[in-house]
């Protein structure tokens, strides 16, 4: 009989599970839904608000509500916003490449490519060993310094999947990189004049300092649409480093996990799990660049694209800023905040050098 009870219990417990969950991943994504809607809004009505800054600020706002509302984020909804935050950025990033085209940014000229090489490697490996130097928790250092040196909380989202980083420290870096990138719409606009940069120079200082496209973009219009198309350029040309630096830090993750297995076994196993070299959403990116880059693309897709990209990728963002804990954040918030107003000023200065040294 206790046999026969145990076994019973066996067969109804798949079943129960099914009954507390009915709707899996179909209440976070609802909720996802509703969240972009209400970013797109605030866009609308207050065009310098990005709605990728809307999105993410909105996701926190929405992990804080009292009573019921939290317990839906964090209980019924928490599937289908992971799944936003995960798949739905792979997807974003992808549709992200298709912004990319490689004539436009060797029309820059060669000068203008290594001003960008060189902010972006000293930011990255800066920022990185400030925080590794500041004690921050995880993976935060690296994140952090990715968001900062290549183009924000996309980078993070892309670098966050292949190093498999605590769901935690990635909406803390994406918080901290969206905080200080709005921050830089009201500011750098201030100092255009103070440091005497023409509007061409601008743009191109704010495409090397500022972190997510739609805030360069919020940022450099108020110089004018010369100034926005080259700060763009300026921007695209550091997203296009998202590829290498995926693969790197990929390539560091094979090898831990190849010392690791070693120091279990003596040697590495066959059966370890490594990532791959290059992600499929990475070689999806950089068809999409190479696709742009041939001409074959009418402009009425690529504008469609574009819009699905900006959609998918505020959704994962509500989905990231959901995640968000402003409680345990605060234990180590004066370090993360630190490392995110010097690696801002970091990459404002050197690319200010930068550009007033090569245009």
């Amino acid at each position: 009989m206790a046999l026969l009870g145990e076994r019973a219990r066996t067969r109804t417990a798949p079943l129960t599970t099914r009954v507390r969950r009915p709707h899996g991943k179909l209440p976070g994504l609802a909720l996802a839904a509703a969240g972009v809607a209400v970013a797109w809004g605030v866009h609308r009505l207050v065009p310098g608000v990005p709605m990728l800054t809307a999105a993410v600020v909105l996701g926190i706002a929405a992990a804080h509500l009292p009573g019921s509302a939290r317990h839906f984020v964090r209980g019924p909804g928490k599937a289908g916003l992971t799944f936003a935050a995960k798949r739905l950025m792979r997807v974003g990033i992808v549709l992200l490449g298709l912004k990319l085209s490689l004539d436009d940014v060797l029309g820059l000229g060669w000068s203008s490519v290594v001003m960008v090489l060189g902010v972006v490697a000293v930011t990255f490996f800066g920022t990185w060993w400030l925080g590794r130097r500041m004690g921050l928790r995880g993976d935060q250092p690296l994140l952090i310094a990715t968001g900062y040196s290549i183009c924000g909380a996309s980078a993070i989202g892309a670098v966050s999947e292949v190093s498999e980083s605590d769901e935690r420290d990635t909406a803390t870096s994406v918080a901290l990189v969206t905080l200080c990138g709005t921050l830089a719409i009201a500011v750098l606009p201030l100092l255009q004049h103070p440091l005497g940069l023409t509007d061409a120079e601008f743009g191109r200082w704010v495409g090397a300092s500022v972190h997510d496209v739609g805030q360069v973009v919020a940022t450099a219009q108020t110089a004018g649409s010369g100034a926005l198309g080259d700060a763009v350029l300026v921007k695209l040309m550091r997203v296009a480093l998202l590829a290498p630096l995926v693969a790197a830090v990929a390539l560091s993750v094979r090898a831990r996990s190849r010392s690791r297995a070693a120091t279990r076994s003596g040697t590495a196993t066959a059966g370890t799990r490594r990532p791959p070299l290059v992600p499929l959403f990475v070689a999806g990116f950089l068809a999409m660049v190479v696709l742009r880059t041939t001409g074959l693309l009418p402009g009425g897709a690529i504008d469609t694209a574009q819009v699905a990209q900006e959609l998918l990728l505020a959704a994962a963002l509500f989905g990231l800023g959901s995640a968000v804990d402003l409680p345990s954040l605060t234990r180590t918030g004066g370090r993360v905040a630190a490392l995110g107003l010097v690696a801002w000023g970091v990459i404002a200065g050197i690319s200010y050098v930068g550009v007033v040294l090569t245009y």
